[in-house]
């Protein structure tokens, strides 16, 4: 199915990590009827709202990029709201795309789905097969529902819904909230800081918070404050240099993917590929749809933050605390899929967290 450069595609979740991305690339293609909301403006766990605008926009596509996302302590302390914003948000867009004839719906979920245990690579067929890692629960059993979701449309109302499984995603517009983030923009925030402690940059910490605030700790509170919400976080002064802790013992391994990469692949499949590429049809059956979407190489959680710390250039320490939970210990998705399908990241890791290390540091805040 081709798409017209005029063609209205909504893109929900616009100023996120992947929705951003997918923006920008679908303007440099030419794109040039594209809508989208803040949560302000639309809230869309929120039916009749989210009804309201479909009536008064008709959408002809639909990316489905807004989610309530966060970490391993978010995923694992807010249990109850992952689950429920995550399945109200999917069940309102997905629904209203049917009942308006979207011709093509984008839906975007994570690698989360996959068993604790699950095979290494993940293959798509390996989805509900052993219970999910304990954590991220909540979220998984959301996202599942989504990709659920999008099948049961498809074969019941013949609708053209795919549902992409990204790995790790990092990249600018990332979230750098400390309390929130995942762990290579944590780690990027946290080394950087700790650089900035090793030189007495007081000016860098002082800017650093202002644009993004520790639990409202700012560049305008005392200096003993700041110190002891760094200290929180792991950033310490020591007597001879800088420490920065890490939760866990650093031996997990996980695949990240470039944002700018996982949009390109978004955009491959919403221009190129429908519904029925996605599956061969097993005893009558239609499962495991989905696509997942990453590089197939993983890098220690170790390796990472000894590449972040030669990029930043920070000479201090490194300490792996392994009283912390590490998760799941190795984590990588098998891609021959989204290979097959025609497409391949470009973006490799240590180019990726340079780009975005530059971004970090130029950024002035209220993203």
């Amino acid at each position: 199915m081709s798409i017209n450069k005029n063609s209205k595609i909504y893109i929900a979740g616009h100023r996120g990590l992947v929705g951003s991305a997918i923006v920008q690339n679908l303007e440099s293609k030419g794109y040039t009827n594209l809508v989208y909301r803040m949560h302000k403006e639309l809230d869309l766990s929120n039916q009749q709202k989210v009804s309201e605008f479909f009536e008064f926009e008709n959408p002809e596509y639909v990316i489905l990029a807004a989610a309530k996302v966060g970490g391993i302590v978010a995923n694992n302390t807010y249990r109850a709201d992952f689950i429920y914003e995550n399945l109200a948000i999917q069940n309102n867009v997905i629904h209203q795309s049917y009942v308006h004839g979207v011709k093509k719906l984008l839906f975007l979920g994570s690698t989360c789905i996959y068993p604790k245990n699950a095979p290494q690579p993940m293959p798509e067929d390996c989805l509900l097969t052993s219970p999910l890692e304990y954590t991220n629960e909540s979220y998984a059993i959301a996202k599942i529902a989504g990709i659920k979701m999008c099948e049961s449309y498809n074969i019941q109302y013949g609708t053209n819904f795919i549902s992409v499984m990204p790995t790790n995603l990092y990249g600018p517009n990332d979230n750098f909230d400390l309390e929130k983030s995942h762990v290579l923009p944590a780690l990027i925030r946290k080394i950087y800081l700790g650089k900035a402690l090793e030189n007495d940059d007081w000016e860098t910490i002082c800017n650093d918070l202002d644009r993004l605030p520790i639990e409202n700790v700012n560049g305008l509170s005392p200096v003993e404050q700041i110190k002891i919400i760094l200290s929180k976080y792991g950033i310490n002064k020591k007597e001879t240099s800088v420490e920065v802790e890490i939760w866990g013992s650093g031996k997990p391994r996980r695949e990240f993917l470039y944002s700018e990469d996982m949009a390109d692949a978004c955009v491959f499949l919403l221009e190129n590929r429908d519904f029925q590429d996605t599956y061969t049809e097993k005893n009558k059956e239609i499962r495991n749809t989905h696509i997942n979407i990453g590089t197939g190489i993983d890098i220690s959680i170790k390796e990472l933050a000894e590449l972040i710390q030669t990029i930043v250039d920070f000479k201090g320490k490194l300490n792996f605390n392994a009283d912390k939970p590490d998760g799941t210990m190795v984590k990588l998705t098998d891609s021959n899929k989204l290979h097959s399908l025609g497409w391949k990241h470009k973006v490799e890791l240590n180019k990726g967290i340079e780009s975005m290390y530059k971004w970090y540091v130029d950024y002035k805040g209220n993203k």
